[in-house]
């Protein structure tokens, strides 16, 4: 049975609870199983999401272990946000000085760059490595850093988004789609089309049989008493587009069944705030946008979850099956969310919460079941919280803060999420308030989240609501300073 949130634990944690977080043996530090999706936004979980939604296995995770209900990337200086969201992962580094850090790994890589030149200190898979990690990766990389350099083993790495449908000879089918009472171009289980199909077998599948032939090794090694602990990247391309799946899984989403997001706009009223309709993301889908049209797209965004969710549980009985659940620890999340026809939006280039905030599942040694904890994180927290967990307690050069705290009953140091795309916006959430701003378009939105989930009132021309966003300008403004955000945001700034 599938527990829903009103059985679940809505504390963030019992007082007086103390989390034993030695996890092993002194001598041996725990093992770590990081599944990371791409383009997941954080309603897209069965057990709490939308309900017509299948991800029995994400589900389980949820219910064995703690769940941080509010998780957020913190931006990105590109349109391609997984790009700055990895970055920031694997670096340490925020927002801007990520940025810096993505320019000298781009320059170490194309030789202009000598190593002894870099200023970068060691990145996530090196400390584990250093830590005495077996490190293993396998999926999208869209990292500067070569990822054969940082790993101990490297399966299958991946480009940022599966071949798609601009090259030819289908450079249209997969765009502009689809248009309703005309035949659809285009095919999210026709092979011919490549994308994920490219290579003979469904990428999300090759991930999983990566990871469960490394997990077999593994428990050869366990038996043989070698005590080397292991460190699985695992990233999925899915869901990004192309949204492509088997035919048994969009069979599984009947069009009728599928309901539009909320709000659903045919255009965004700021559309030039770096949003639409020219970005890649937001050309898959007609613009203006039809009812139709998201609902075809969210049906095949769905299917592909639940494809990825099946491989996901393939691991899982892996770990079972190999005797190695009880030494590991397990953290599932995605890099960012999307829209796919929030807001008459269908990428990821904007503040709204389904695009910035995703899931985030902690499963290990002491770790709370059926627990949800509120206190607001980054995704990026998850580099420090490995790190701690490996044995690295002061993580030097690393920005984010490890989530072990939290875990033991703690406060997030995170009095606010900051969040950022290139010079159009700027948000800040804080207490159930959100301020976003477009300064170039001299806009602002203010949204009181308690009330309104969906962010659909604005309220930031109505007087009683102005102490609020002068606090949450000021608030803003601090992060700026902290996070080195140059934007002169004085145009907007009222």
């Amino acid at each position: 049975m599938i527990l829903k949130p009103a059985l679940l634990a809505h504390v963030s944690v019992v007082l007086g609870w103390t989390l034993s977080m030695t996890v092993q043996a002194a001598d041996r530090p725990p093992n770590i199983v990081f599944i990371f999706a791409d383009d997941q936004a954080y309603d897209t979980l069965g057990i709490d999401g939308d309900p017509l939604l299948e991800t029995p296995h994400l589900d389980s995770l949820v219910r064995r272990g703690t769940q941080f209900t509010h998780c957020y990337n913190m931006g990105s200086w590109t349109g391609a946000v997984c790009v700055a969201s990895r970055t920031m992962l694997i670096t340490g580094s925020t927002l801007w000085r990520a940025r810096a850090a993505d320019t000298q790994l781009r320059a170490l890589r194309r030789g202009k760059l000598k190593p002894a030149q870099s200023t970068l200190s060691p990145l996530w898979p090196q400390r584990m490595r250093r830590l005495g990690y077996r490190t293993y990766f396998t999926g999208k990389w869209h990292v500067q850093a070569r990822s054969t350099d940082l790993f101990d083993q490297v399966k299958h790495e991946r480009p940022g988004m599966p071949p798609d449908t601009r090259k030819p000879p289908f450079q249209q089918e997969g765009y502009h789609r689809p248009l309703e009472g005309q035949p659809d171009p285009w095919s999210p289980f026709d092979r011919k089309f490549g994308g994920y199909w490219e290579g003979g077998r469904h990428w999300s599948e090759v991930l999983a049989d990566d990871a469960v032939s490394f997990l077999k090794d593994a428990g050869r090694r366990a038996q043989q008493d070698e005590a080397k602990p292991f460190f699985m990247y695992l990233s999925f391309n899915a869901p990004h587009d192309p949204r492509q799946s088997p035919q048994e899984f969009i069979d599984r989403y009947p069009l009728e069944r599928i309901k539009l997001p909320e709000p659903f706009y045919a255009r965004h009223p700021h559309d030039t705030a770096g949003l639409t309709p020219t970005r890649r993301d937001e050309s898959l889908a007609p613009y203006p946008r039809t009812r139709f049209a998201v609902k075809v797209h969210r049906r095949e965004y769905y299917a592909l979850i639940s494809h990825m969710d099946r491989q996901i549980g393939r691991i899982l009985d892996a770990l079972q099956q190999q005797k190695l659940q009880r030494d590991t620890w397990i953290i599932f999340t995605a890099d960012h969310g999307l829209s796919c026809g929030h807001h008459g939006l269908m990428g990821k280039q904007n503040m709204f919460d389904h695009s910035i905030r995703v899931p985030f599942v902690i499963v290990g040694p002491g770790v709370r079941p059926q627990t949800r904890i509120q206190e607001p994180i980054f995704v990026q927290d998850l580099m420090a919280t490995c790190l701690d967990l490996a044995g690295d307690s002061r993580r030097e050069g690393v920005e984010f803060q490890s989530l072990l705290p939290l875990l033991r009953g703690g406060k997030s140091r995170h009095r606010s999420i900051y969040g950022a795309f290139m010079d159009t916006q700027r948000m800040v959430r804080q207490d159930g308030w959100k301020l976003i701003l477009y300064p170039q378009l001299d806009v602002q939105l203010l949204f009181n989240l308690n009330d309104d989930p969906q962010e659909r009132r604005n309220l930031a021309g109505e007087p009683q609501h102005r102490a609020r966003k002068r606090s949450l300008l000021a608030e803003l403004q601090r992060w700026q300073q902290v996070l080195d955000d140059q934007l002169d945001l004085s145009p907007v700034a009222r």
